[in-house]
């Protein structure tokens, strides 16, 4: 029977900061060349720097000997939030099991770490003798952090060793963000202290240190020097670019991994292991973007003093040119040259030289095709391909003496192949993040509306794949202590499965036989919580995806599950209140009936018209409106119809009725626009603003004179008119915008004309006319109106409203909305 693969936590406080990616960038690489399976476990969204993780809210106390056999911790990310004591009693806390601390030496922890102290030491002395700083600035990581703290003092040595005095004015603390390394240089700003240079405890407070400068009209690097620590990959491209210390971040979480991996075999590991770091020169302190070449030995000397870019090649030597007998040092410079992780480390240069050698003796384009190669494999090693732009430098001045007539040709098309290897890099990397960005935001959009687990589990299985997970278990809790859980969602090779029935314990993180493939996995396992009070579940969720997805996922699915609970409290609070909330609508109802049918003009007189009209309320009593009135010389009708039913219907119907009667009265020659614009206004304050509710109206306004004309404005049902002359009805759209629905309606409202004609008949109605449906669900619809008003034109318009209420009512015997007519005849003056 083969033995069970080992199980490898990685822990940390988050994913998505570049230094916790790299270091699992490597661990992962590691696990898959050591074979063994890796859960990774990262904190709450809110343990970030400047907050205080509280450990019952988080999930690195589930993690135990039940789940994995061993643990690589990420101290150096934890510290900001525990402190130094506090990070190493959370590692001391998983004994027995083997742990390896990664970023922060923890005594009696094995421990991989950078020199910290070198590398800072490094910086600051490039600063002070490399370019006669005088005036050092410094911005400090957190306090309570020991990386920042072996910098900060590393700093204040360089100082002291070239008998500079340490100004406190020109030291500062920072939290390691890019808004810190802002606050940090405003602060330094605010003191008034003079200085020629600033080193930051890493590249993002570097880089917002920058900005400040340069919103205070500083330039870099002519004005101020800068240089950071940890050469993230945004130093690389911004401007200018950013003078740095390389640490090996992807092979500190390779060693670290491999040396648990020892652990568990029982061998013995050293309690410290330390990488060291290397100064990276770019624009930000002047040096430019190539450096000087690494030191060589006395063989290669020559080569390490000459600048990176030489002048012409010196004249022919005679003979082919070779690099027989310096085979071994030039393999070296190379692989110093270039953070390769993984094991194509050892290989990589002495393929590139054997390349080189090949193309020396002939073969024409080999040395591209390998360099090609070399920059593939570097790219998936998730390596900073501008570093091999140092390969060409150390080469073209190996060969500087020799006789070779393309070299010249050789070296440009290397650096070209170098450069566009780094845009396409660079390019894929941003779309793989766009990709995912814009499938998190569909897939949120997706959860969002789910407001049941079964519509939840739907949805997952549809919307995980689009994120390229492929194996998912999301299990919720069942007891109010959190001691076990249910399988909610299972999915695996990207289908869905059917979960298992019963509970589990919390501390198994996943359903029995879900972490037990005979393949090997990698999983990333979180909490499912809502703020800090509310814990749903947890989730695991298989690698492949970017890094960005997992923890947006995770708020997404807490998210989800929140809105699930809001749901089944809505409906129960529904369920309870039904009742009472059915007698209210209808007390309601009763009082909007009550308004609607008092507020109906009295008086029907229009002089030059002839007038009827009638209003049938519904069941659910609606906010049809009609109004007629009379002015010197013509008059105004209205029609409308509010939505919804019930009071507020009826209030709002309310206020546009008293509204129109006041500007309207006595005002012929107010234009309808102006009329409808302004009560647009008016009702969208009242209603949006003050009653707090999205009531709105179609309203149609026409303004009659006696002559004939009619001017309208508004958003309505078509105006019918009816031609004595013809007989035939003529549908007259209203084309403007509904009242209340937006703050301002007059650039979409305008005035329209029709002409009455001695005789003609006019009919205003609401869709309580036209939306009536009979058994079949057919509506009375408008052709089958203007039948009904062409059938009966000649008669009074008395019988011409009934005639229509009649067809209505034949056609639909218990309407559902209101009916509303409006009948007019016009009698030309004589």
């Amino acid at each position: 029977m083969a033995a069970k693969r080992p199980t490898i936590a990685l822990v940390t406080d988050y994913l998505t900061g570049e230094y916790q990616a790299e270091v699992h960038f490597g661990v992962e690489r590691a696990a898959e060349e050591h074979d063994v399976n890796l859960l990774v476990v990262f904190g709450e969204t809110h343990a970030r720097p400047g907050y205080t993780m509280v450990p019952s809210n988080t999930i690195y106390p589930l993690i135990s000997a039940e789940t994995v056999d061993g643990l690589v911790i990420v101290s150096s990310a934890l510290t900001n939030h525990l402190g130094i004591q506090g990070t190493h009693e959370f590692c001391r806390s998983y004994a027995p099991l083997p742990v390896c601390s990664v970023g922060l030496a923890l005594p009696g922890i094995p421990s991989v770490i950078v020199d910290n102290a070198s590398g800072a030491e490094t910086i600051v002395a490039h600063m002070v003798d490399d370019h006669a700083c005088q005036r050092v600035a410094y911005i400090s990581g957190p306090a309570n952090n020991e990386e920042a703290t072996l910098r900060a003092d590393a700093y204040r040595r360089v100082l002291a060793a070239r008998s500079l005095p340490y100004d406190e004015r020109l030291f500062v603390f920072g939290d390691f963000l890019i808004d810190g390394g802002r606050s940090a240089m405003r602060e330094l700003l605010a003191r008034g202290v003079d200085f020629d240079a600033v080193v930051a405890g890493n590249d993002h407070m570097a880089l917002g240190a920058i900005d400040v400068l340069k919103a205070h009209g500083l330039d870099i690097p002519n004005d101020v020097l800068v240089c950071g620590f940890d050469d993230a990959a945004v130093s690389r491209v911004t401007k200018p670019s950013l003078t740095s210390i390389r640490q090996p971040i992807k092979q500190l979480g390779a060693l670290a991994l491999q040396t648990v991996v020892r652990m568990l075999a029982g061998e013995r590991v050293p309690e410290r292991s330390q990488l060291s770091v290397e100064l990276t020169r770019r624009e930000s302190c002047g040096c430019g973007y190539y450096a000087t070449l690494p030191r060589a030995s006395s063989a290669a000397r020559g080569l390490a003093a000459t600048p990176a870019e030489p002048g012409p090649p010196s004249p022919a030597e005679p003979g082919p040119p070779s690099l027989a007998g310096q085979r071994e040092e030039m393999e070296r410079l190379l692989a110093s040259a270039v953070s390769v992780p993984g094991p194509s480390r050892a290989t990589w240069p002495g393929a590139l030289l054997s390349a080189l050698e090949e193309e020396l003796a002939g073969r024409e384009g080999r040395f591209l095709q390998a360099l090609t190669a070399v920059l593939d494999e570097a790219t998936r090693e998730g390596v900073a391909l501008d570093q091999f732009q140092g390969v060409v430098t150390l080469l073209r001045a190996r060969l500087r003496s020799a006789q070779h007539d393309g070299a010249e040709r050789l070296w440009h098309a290397c650096r070209a192949l170098i450069a566009q290897a780094s845009v396409r890099a660079e390019g894929e990397r941003r779309l793989y993040l766009q990709v995912a960005s814009v499938n998190l935001s569909w897939t949120g959009r997706c959860l969002s509306t789910c407001l049941s687990l079964p519509l939840l589990r739907r949805t997952l299985a549809t919307e995980l794949p689009r994120l390229a997970l492929t194996r998912a278990s999301v299990s919720l809790y069942d007891d109010p202590k959190r001691a076990t859980l249910t399988s909610l969602f299972l999915m695996e090779s990207g289908r869905e499965v059917e979960p298992p029935r019963g509970s589990f314990p919390t501390r198994c993180l996943t359903p029995p036989g879900f972490l037990s493939s005979r393949e090997r996995w990698s999983v990333f396992a979180m909490l499912i919580t809502f703020g800090e009070a509310e814990h749903f579940g947890i989730a695991v969720l298989g690698s492949g995806a970017n890094e960005v997805v997992y923890d947006a996922l995770r708020l997404q699915l807490s998210s989800a599950l929140k809105a699930v609970a809001m749901h089944r409290e809505i409906v129960r609070q529904v369920e309870i209140r039904e009742r009472l909330e059915q007698e209210r609508l209808h007390q309601e109802s009763l009082v909007a009936e009550h308004i609607q049918t008092n507020l109906l003009p009295p008086l029907l007189a229009i002089e030059g018209l002839e007038l009827s009209a009638i209003m049938k309320p519904a069941a659910e009593v609606g906010g049809d409106y009609y109004d007629v009135i009379a002015t010197p010389g013509g008059g105004w009708l209205g029609i409308g119809d509010v939505a919804g039913h019930g009071l507020a219907a009826g209030l709002v119907m309310l206020m546009i009725q008293s509204m129109v009667a006041a500007m309207t009265r006595g005002a012929l020659a107010t234009s309808p626009a102006e009329v409808v614009s302004a009560l647009n206004q008016a009702i969208y304050d009242n209603v949006r603003n003050r009653l707090r509710r999205d009531e709105h109206a179609t309203l149609v306004l026409l303004r009659y004179e006696r002559s004939g004309r009619v001017t309208f404005a508004g958003a309505h049902d078509d105006l019918i008119v009816c031609r004595a002359s013809t007989r035939r009805c003529a549908c007259i759209p209203s084309s403007g915008i509904w009242i209340g629905a937006l703050p301002s309606v007059a650039a979409a409202t305008r005035d329209e004309e029709l002409l009455l004609e001695d005789g003609d008949v006019l009919v205003l109605y609401s869709d309580g006319v036209t939306e009536a449906r009979n058994a079949h669900q057919e509506q009375f619809g408008l052709e089958r109106l203007c039948s009904t008003i062409e059938a009966a034109q000649a008669e009074p318009v008395e019988a011409i409203r009934d005639r229509i209420l009649r067809d209505v009512e034949s056609w639909c015997s218990s309407p559902d909305d209101d009916v509303t007519i409006v009948v007019a005849r016009y009698r030309a003056a004589t």
